[in-house]
């Protein structure tokens, strides 16, 4: 699992903020199109790509995307 394809996924879940945005160190909860509906959205790819469920304090406590990366790293281990 690379954390630059993990990014890309990532990124595929918000239609109007660019890619450029999405950095290993973005605070994603910071994000203007950042809702509710976008992290039922990663957590559906996250299910969907790498088989890792995460629920809501995994959304919470992460506060960058490498750390969200970091959570469904250790929980596919």
């Amino acid at each position: 699992m690379e954390i630059k394809e993990f990014i890309e996924h990532f990124a595929e879940q918000f239609d109007d903020t660019e890619l450029s945005e999405f950095k290993p160190e973005t605070v994603f909860h910071e994000l203007d199109e950042y809702s509710s509906l976008i992290a039922l959205s990663i957590i559906s790819m996250v299910d969907e790509e790498y088989g890792v469920t995460l629920n809501a304090n995994d959304m919470s406590s992460a506060v960058t995307i490498e750390d969200l990366f970091n959570t469904v790293k250790s929980k596919a281990e």
